[in-house]
């Protein structure tokens, strides 16, 4: 039995405003970094299976030339919470308020200080020396380590042996980490089963930045809204398309997210105010 606090027991400060927010087409919880961790930690061993969700700039992009099977991966997820500061902003000059959650701090602040030495843990993806050192350096003494192959996203066989292993192998938490949307589709099909545990978190190459696989910007890149630009400099040859081709685009999903939320604020205006034009809506029967 799930004893969680999933979102049949909320605390009486989370229902303050609406718990969620609608930006660019997709659906984020009003929480912060606070929250988000604590609600993540407070789930139990056992806990029926839930995952996070963390979408970028470059998953929000994609979403939008991808099939509507793939865009309702992300309203399955039990947490959605912004991985970019570059939304934050956009949201902001929208007037809005979207609080970062990024999931590499989100990862490194489950094993600093949530993820106990007996916790049993389970990965999918990453890779073999990166597991090795997160178990060393972490003292974990129950790592459970799957390598899925290539190609995952057009191999639902393939999808449904990360379930199974995940099934086989029951977590607190589970970490998937083959990118998006694979890795939010493993996620789904597991929750999908009814007889997984634990809570999955779709975090990319989180683990990679906390084995010091690959490295994160300098705090300072990360305030300024820099970190793509890091990361561009540091694999130009693997990432030149997303961030100066694929990145981009978000400016005109952006701006027709904006004309889009006029219209509505529009139509509400008009139909509060009645129907103008029509007898007897908006103005006095003469």
């Amino acid at each position: 039995m799930d004893t969680s606090s999933d979102i049949s027991a909320p605390r009486p400060e989370r229902r303050k405003q609406s718990r969620h927010l609608w930006f660019l087409n997709n659906t984020f919880d009003r929480i912060n970094f606070d929250q988000t961790a604590e609600r993540v930690a407070e789930r139990p061993p056992g806990a029926a299976f839930r995952f996070v969700v963390t979408p970028n700039v470059d998953h929000l992009v994609r979403l939008q030339s991808e099939p509507g099977w793939v865009k309702r991966l992300y309203g399955d997820a039990w947490l959605t919470v912004c991985d970019s500061r570059i939304l934050e902003l956009l949201a902001l000059l929208s007037g809005e308020k979207i609080d970062v959650t990024p999931g590499s701090d989100l990862t490194r602040h489950l094993f600093e200080s949530v993820i106990r030495p007996e916790d049993t843990i389970t990965i999918i993806g990453a890779r073999q020396g990166t597991v090795s050192i997160i178990t060393e350096r972490y003292g974990l003494k129950d790592v459970r380590w799957y390598e899925p192959p290539m190609g995952l996203r057009h191999d639902l066989l393939a999808i449904e042996q990360c379930a199974d292993f995940v099934e086989a192998n029951p977590s607190r938490f589970v970490f998937f980490c083959v990118g998006s949307p694979q890795q939010e589709m493993i996620a789904r099909a597991c929750m999908r089963r009814g007889s997984c545990v634990g809570t999955g978190l779709c975090v990319g190459a989180s683990l990679e930045f906390l084995a010091g696989s690959l490295r994160r910007a300098p705090v300072w890149m990360q305030r300024l809204r820099l970190e793509w630009l890091f990361r561009l400099l540091s694999e130009p040859g693997r990432l030149w398309r997303r961030y100066l081709v694929d990145g981009p685009k978000i400016m005109v999903l952006w701006w027709q997210w904006r004309k889009a939320r006029a219209r509505l604020h529009r139509l509400e205006r008009q139909m509060r105010a009645g129907m103008p034009g029509k007898p007897g809506y908006g103005r006095g029967v003469q």
